[in-house]
């Protein structure tokens, strides 16, 4: 076995599954599991820029991954989910005249200017060359500006990344490369208080939708995304 952990391995060792042996598929057992494909692998279907109804711009389909290839924004997966369990893999290009920066936005809503006014973001960062790996709180995985992610997990860049995200109420876990990194509890006591010392305690819709979009973040530099996959949950107890 290689040293990549792909988001197939990744499920298939939590839930037991078989691994899917072609990307951006599903096998019947993740079918009957009630995991969906949010991307195709061929089109962004289902795919649009924040506060638009068009087609994702900026975004195109390179080698069967979703590809921010120019400057067109953010954009969103068009269907709101509650609680769920997000599986997907992304991949910076070491070429890249710019270091990496990019993010995985959780229960967006539309209406605020910017989708980080409202959606807690999973960072996707070059933690080497850009200036947001030298923090904890905004390198590669964490819950950006609030819960750090600890150092030696995110793969090189190059290499793809393995995330799985459980969102299930108000708990909110971060999986990189088959081991968990953040842990938190929206609205809870501490999360209060952290959002109320950083720049989020300005908009008030800040981590307050029960749901929301998935979004991908479009932030000036390449980011590839791929088996991009979701288990709706039922009902947080």
């Amino acid at each position: 076995m290689t040293g990549r952990f792909s988001a197939a391995l990744l499920l298939a060792a939590l839930t037991g599954l078989p691994v899917t042996a072609q990307n951006n598929t599903l096998t019947a057992a993740e079918k009957s599991g009630g995991w969906r494909l949010l991307f195709d692998g061929t089109t962004t279907n289902g795919w649009r820029n924040y506060m638009k109804t068009g087609p994702a711009a900026g975004w195109e389909v390179k080698d069967g991954a979703l590809t921010r290839v120019g400057g067109g924004g953010d954009i969103v997966f068009n269907e709101k989910f509650r609680n769920f369990e997000l599986m997907l893999e992304w991949r910076l290009d070491p070429a890249s005249t710019r270091a990496g920066n990019s993010g995985i936005f959780i229960r967006a809503i539309e209406g605020p200017d910017a989708i980080y006014y409202s959606a807690p973001e999973v960072q996707v960062l070059d933690d080497a060359k850009h200036p947001d790996g030298k923090s904890e709180l905004t390198s590669a995985g964490s819950n950006f500006g609030l819960h750090p992610a600890p150092r030696g997990v995110v793969k090189p860049v190059g290499e793809w990344n393995a995330v799985r995200l459980l969102v299930n109420g108000n708990h909110v876990e971060h999986w990189l490369n088959g081991r968990k990194i953040v842990e938190y509890e929206l609205n809870s006591p501490e999360w209060k208080a952290l959002v109320a010392s950083s720049k989020f305690n300005q908009w008030p819709e800040y981590g307050q939708a029960v749901e929301g979009y998935i979004g991908l973040q479009e932030h000036g530099s390449f980011v590839a995304f791929r088996n991009i996959k979701l288990r709706p949950l039922p009902a947080a107890r």
